[in-house]
């Protein structure tokens, strides 16, 4: 897949592109068996220790089931470490579907015409599973679970990363509908705005004319891709069912990934196609190392933004 004239002019001009039919419908049926498996061991071991009934219903009903009785699915279903204290047996989720959508050619082909055939990927991943937000705890605040506070994702890396040519593609492996919580975005590519710690890090009150959010509902299989700089959030799941999707980051290679203390790797090459990672085993065992390191020395703060900034006061 290609993107035309047209859609990269758009994304120049606003910051963002909806792409609909990247991901095949065979891919997405296997990213969800992959997931399938991965909840159904959990859930085992859950039931084992008498925190969660026997199993009923399908994959989502699980997960709310779950999420009731206190169990944290999301870091070990995540394609990353946490940004806070990683210990020797902090939980992740690496596996061939997974990769396989990370390094999908029609995937990397639209991320070529925006930054070149030179691609890293960045290790700014996630995936989101995001229950109805009826049932959510009060307390809950993780911006992968409930819907985002307006921020830019150049914002939410390391400083080093603020003139790395990136994008990131937020995937929908379910439909993303205005009910469910589908991304907004103010169109246009601004300056860095100031961000504030509050429940999640965001841009500073006052900053954006929100009358101009754009909602983008996007079909499964389908993509938002937007510039660094681009503000967006994702609106309250008001549905009754789950909204489930990924976000990716692409930077061109050799330059700051802004979390170096996470592994990247060498997604497509011109210049040194024998770098290329092509085995979802080895992609696993970056991380794998990466913990091994990082649980073994203090922790390294993923946001330089702090409350006590005159924006924030």
């Amino acid at each position: 897949m290609r993107l035309s004239e047209a859609q990269r002019a758009q994304f120049e001009t606003d910051g963002y592109l909806v792409v609909e039919n990247i991901l095949p419908p065979a891919l997405l049926d296997r990213i969800k068996g992959e997931y399938a498996t991965l909840l159904d061991g959990l859930y085992d071991d859950w039931r084992a220790q008498g925190k969660v009934p026997p199993a009923k219903g399908d994959f989502f009903d699980k997960l709310l089931t779950s999420y009731a009785a206190g169990c944290d699915w999301f870091q070990p279903m995540d394609i990353s470490l946490p940004g806070d204290e990683v210990a020797v047996d902090t939980p992740f989720h690496f596996g061939p579907a997974v990769f396989d959508m990370v390094t999908h050619a029609g995937l990397l082909d639209v991320v070529q015409d925006l930054i070149g055939p030179e691609i890293t990927s960045n290790p700014i991943q996630h995936v989101r599973m995001k229950p109805p937000a009826g049932g959510l705890r009060d307390t809950e605040a993780r911006a992968h679970i409930m819907a985002t506070d307006w921020h830019q994702d150049r914002a939410v890396a390391l400083e080093e990363g603020d003139k790395t040519t990136m994008v990131t593609v937020w995937l929908a492996i379910t439909d993303a509908t205005l009910e469910n919580g589908c991304l907004q975005v103010i169109p246009g590519r601004p300056q860095m705005y100031p961000h504030c710690p509050k429940r999640q890090t965001a841009i500073a009150d006052g900053c954006l004319n929100l009358t101009k959010a754009q909602p983008l509902p996007v079909k499964a299989g389908g993509a938002v891709i937007f510039h660094p700089l681009t503000p967006h959030a994702s609106r309250d799941n008001v549905s009754d069912a789950f909204r489930w999707s990924f976000d990716v980051r692409y930077n061109v290679t050799g330059q700051p990934t802004g979390r170096p203390h996470f592994p990247d790797f060498i997604a497509r090459s011109q210049t040194q196609p024998q770098q290329v990672l092509t085995d979802w085993h080895d992609w696993r065992d970056l991380w794998i190392n990466a913990r091994a390191r990082l649980a073994s020395q203090a922790h390294i703060p993923i946001h330089r933004w702090s409350s006590d900034a005159p924006a924030c006061a």
